[in-house]
């Protein structure tokens, strides 16, 4: 599994106030961090390793992973290997932090919190219980400083129930009282989202050419059969069992654990609507 540490140049040592380190997991599923979130989102530098003009950097240490295995740099041998569930993910993502966090005594200080888009959103609540977990049994030494879901698709069928307000009331009602038609809507119009979403102002060919060329060039660790891409549609195929399956449980859990849970949406997202999660939030306990 591929990652990539950001320790800020900002990062002050202040026992009394510990520095953040922020844990940005991608959407997709399939999406890669290390490329998306890293240049085109929060990251120190754009596609053109210029310094972008602002960057979560300034505020915290920024760790970023191609997440699940086949996103991104992140590969498998074996198709077999691919996780097929969001839990499974989260097994994954937590062996990487207790490699990560616990041969490394100044990270542990260090609170972490797990920030998500998307889909990630479903990755970041299934790993926070998870890493709880894990810290509990004294497997895992950090401090889980809290989730952050942005725009996350974590109540699935709260998000279609959207869409098809949108569709307008000419459609025939009947053609919407089936869940499994609602669930295939649902991945169907996620799907093209995904595709549209590709196509950037900027141009999503910059970010490829960057991360097999330039980026590739210089870490000269990724094997030459592997080429970094934007979004997994193999990922994306493997996690479809998981995809309609919603996970406010685990929210409402991480809750009554004490975990810190902060959701806030962006208004023009019509894949992950605001009015969605103002649906699903009202469904907490």
């Amino acid at each position: 599994m591929f990652w990539w540490y950001y320790r800020s140049s900002y990062r002050v040592e202040d026992p009394n106030k510990p520095w953040p380190i922020v844990l940005w997991l991608q959407g997709g599923p399939g999406a890669s961090g290390v490329g998306t979130g890293n240049f085109q989102e929060v990251g120190p530098l754009d596609t053109n390793l210029k310094p972008r003009n602002s960057t979560w950097l300034r505020k915290a240490d920024l760790l970023f992973v191609d997440n699940p295995v086949g996103a991104g740099y992140s590969f498998v041998e074996d198709n077999k290997l691919f996780v097929k569930t969001d839990v499974e993910a989260a097994t994954d993502l937590t062996t990487l932090l207790i490699e990560i966090f616990n041969r490394n005594q100044s990270l542990q200080q260090s609170p972490l919190y797990i920030v998500a888009e998307s889909y990630g959103g479903k990755f970041a609540v299934t790993l926070a219980l998870s890493a709880h977990k894990a810290i509990q049994s004294g497997k895992l030494k950090l401090k889980l400083g809290g989730v952050a879901l942005g725009d996350s698709w974590i109540s699935p069928e709260d998000f279609v129930d959207f869409y098809n307000f949108l569709l307008d009331s000419g459609m025939d009602p009947l053609s919407l009282t089936s869940s499994e038609l609602s669930k295939s809507i649902g991945m169907k119009r996620y799907s093209r989202y995904l595709q549209s979403s590709r196509i950037n102002p900027g141009g999503d060919d910059d970010l490829d050419n960057l991360m097999n060329g330039v980026i590739r060039k210089k870490l000269k660790i990724i094997p030459q059969n592997i080429s970094w891409g934007g979004q997994s549609d193999s990922v994306f195929s493997v996690l479809k069992g998981d995809f309609m399956k919603p996970r406010i449980d685990e929210v409402d859990e991480l809750l009554a654990k004490g975990v810190n849970v902060t959701v806030y949406n962006g208004q023009l997202d019509l894949i992950c609507a605001t009015k969605g999660t103002e649906a699903w939030v009202q469904k907490l306990k």
